[in-house]
């Protein structure tokens, strides 16, 4: 499966995708209109007929300059008569530029009838002497869409997001609490390497102040397991969990989960005031992720977080 660069790269090329396959049909499709303009009837039954020339509209309309709707809305279920003379002016898709070639694909929103993720291409409609009629206008719901098969990559550069403002503003006012967890910090660190490295786990989120965790298997990973205090300081839990063969394509090597684990156990208890407050690793994408009693939280590879000293989190905790 290919992957791009990112989020905003993916979302690029799914548009550029779609604009290809609507611009064509909605151009012709407007040079119809023209000749037309006005005639609710004629403008009706040529929308009718462009319908399976448009791939996925759910409505085709028509609008003048202002943004009223001189068609019905025109749909593979027939016509919805109510929404001639429809003021669409405010909508979204009419509060963006069009661009000079005539066609635009307007960002996603969502529709006012079905609260749905939705998007419209609009194409302007010109008369012989280039003046500006109106437009002809294609909503459609997301899901409906053929978009490509290809997803965006989750950048594994360090990026760190602030929490609650008002956690934040109290924190130096706060102390740690020792935790059921904290107490039996070193049975629960092995016994997480131990479903990690032999039993399957692939991800797991721990919980320090609550005393629980959360893991994700990977012959099961629709399915998450919540493991409190009692399971997380006993070995025997490891018998009810099938031993798995570490995965080959896992980002994380099997002999760099104890030092991951063994900093989130440091990070715990290296300040009373600045601490962690809970912690994640997924072998797969190697990302680490730590949210500390400020709130903050950061997202980082773990070769990267291995790197890092004690000293370098207690100044990023108070920033």
């Amino acid at each position: 499966m290919t992957s791009f660069r990112s989020l905003q790269d993916s979302i690029k090329k799914q548009r550029e995708s779609l604009s290809q396959l609507l611009n064509h049909p909605l151009h012709e499709l407007a040079a119809q209109c023209r000749d037309i303009w006005g005639d609710r009837e004629q403008l009706d039954r040529t929308l009718e007929h462009a319908l399976n020339k448009i791939p996925n509209a759910k409505f085709l309309y028509v609008l003048d300059t202002n943004g009223i709707q001189l068609s019905d809305n025109i749909s593979t279920e027939g016509r919805v008569l109510k929404d001639f003379g429809r003021d669409r002016s405010q909508r979204p898709y009419m509060r963006q530029a069009v661009p000079s070639t005539g066609f635009l694909l307007s960002e996603a929103y969502i529709s006012l009838r079905e609260r749905r993720p939705s998007l419209t291409a609009i194409q302007i409609v010109h008369n012989d002497t280039g003046k500006v009629l109106g437009f002809v206008g294609a909503d459609f719901d997301l899901r409906n869409l053929p978009l490509t098969a290809e997803m965006y990559e989750e950048p594994n550069s360090w990026r760190q997001i602030k929490g609650d403002p008002a956690i934040r503003g109290t924190v130096f006012h706060q102390t740690r609490s020792e935790s059921l967890l904290d107490k039996k910090l070193t049975e629960v660190i092995g016994v997480m390497e131990e479903l990690i490295v032999d039993h399957g786990v692939f991800q797991c989120t721990l919980h320090f102040s609550s005393s629980r965790a959360t893991v994700w298997l990977y012959n099961n990973p629709y399915t998450y397991r919540l493991l409190d205090v009692e399971a997380l300081t006993d070995p025997d839990i490891c018998l009810a969990y099938p031993i798995l063969p570490y995965p080959e394509d896992a980002v994380i090597p099997r002999d760099k989960i104890r030092p991951i684990l063994d900093t989130f156990g440091q990070l715990r208890v290296m300040d009373d005031m600045f601490y962690l407050r809970s912690s994640s690793i997924n072998i797969f994408n190697g990302i680490i992720s730590l949210t500390f009693s400020c709130d903050g939280s950061h997202y980082l590879a773990y070769d990267e977080f291995l790197d890092k000293r004690l000293d370098f989190w207690v100044g990023t905790a108070v920033n």
